[in-house]
């Protein structure tokens, strides 16, 4: 087990930022402070020939100017909010809206676009990166002064867990996830729509086109949504307009680790399994990739080159009481983790 740190550049503001490089002679991971962003991610394939699986650039600079939100951490609220509006004990916020006419992702600064104080720890079986951001209240248009951390962890199992904490002095709002594209062929040269999907859920939450849910959990039985036996991704996307960009509603026993999803890529034999401690994933099949952005070694993004599958609070939950709620007060903790879980096929 190792973790390293190297300079990454700066940005516009004269911040320093640094690159972390987590590595348990399997799986490697670099991560910058800046966004808490995953960088590169090397596993190995069913040959033990390791390669990167998820979508980024090989610069800061590319990050701070073009990137949709590749494998940051999103925040104060990941997704969408209605119109940037919602009530919270009877005052009403004033989102940006970021997204057309909703929020997303915790406005045009969230926390993808901060520089994060950065600690190292290591142990006989894992690695820590720990990420603290003080966001201030008001920021964003969000209530209270927020104080955060998250934690990468990559462990001897080739699990990389990401651990979520929170509190604030005032009630506010707060839904955090993380955001990598992967590509488990490796390198992006192919699409996900042969990946193998399995999403361990009943029900989905139907948008309506500005892609805000209509407030009904909608069986997945006989639909595309349907993901509870192993599907390839494209098998029905074409009767998804516009393609899957989502949220599931988990089948949960209780408030621990439970699996969200199965990801399976049969040429490479490479698996990811996600367990988490939330009440929703959302899966976005990476439809608004268009060629436009050059990615590491100058590979093209194009449409459906890698998939999203971000654990957390469903959509425009601030303005849906009836729903699991994202609000945090003063004494509380708000405590999530998600584990992101690298194999191989068992033959």
């Amino acid at each position: 087990m190792n973790i390293t740190a190297e300079p990454y550049g700066k940005t516009a503001d004269g911040k320093d930022v640094s690159l972390f490089t987590l590595t348990n002679g399997i799986v490697q991971v670099k991560i910058t402070n800046y966004g808490g962003t995953i960088t590169e991610l090397r596993v190995p394939d069913k040959q033990g020939t390791p390669c990167d699986i998820v979508l980024g650039f090989g610069r800061l600079e590319d990050y701070v100017s073009s990137s949709p939100y590749f494998g940051c951490i999103v925040g104060r609220y990941a997704n969408r909010i209605a119109k940037g509006r919602f009530k919270l004990d009877g005052v009403e916020y004033t989102l940006a809206t970021n997204d057309g006419p909703n929020h997303l992702h915790g406005g045009v600064k969230g926390f993808d676009k901060v520089v994060w104080e950065a600690k190292t720890s290591r142990g006989q079986d894992s690695v820590w990166l720990i990420l603290q951001y003080n966001s201030r209240d008001g920021e964003e248009g969000y209530p209270g002064n927020l104080a955060t951390t998250v934690v990468y962890t990559l462990d001897v199992e080739n699990r990389l867990t990401v651990s979520y904490e929170a509190t604030a002095d005032k009630s506010t709002i707060v839904n955090l996830s993380h955001h990598s594209y992967f590509n488990l062929a490796g390198g992006g040269a192919i699409n996900i729509l042969g990946h193998h999907l399995l999403i361990n859920a009943k029900h989905y939450t139907p948008v309506d086109e500005t892609l805000i849910p209509t407030g009904i959990l909608e069986p997945v039985e006989g639909t595309p949504m349907d993901f509870r036996s192993s599907r390839t991704i494209g098998e029905r996307i074409g009767e998804v307009p516009g393609g899957y960009d989502h949220n599931f509603v988990l089948d949960r026993d209780g408030s621990g680790l439970e699996l969200a999803a199965r990801v399976e890529e049969e040429q490479s034999g490479r698996t990811l399994e996600i367990w988490t401690t939330e009440p929703g994933i959302q899966f976005y099949s990476g439809n608004f990739l268009n060629g436009s952005l050059s990615g590491k070694g100058g590979q093209k993004y194009d449409k459906h080159f890698g998939f999203c599958l971000e654990p957390q609070h469903y959509p425009d939950s601030p303005n849906r009481p009836e729903w699991p709620t994202a609000i945090l007060r003063p004494g509380e903790k708000y405590q999530t983790q998600t584990v992101f879980h690298f194999g191989v096929i068992r033959q």
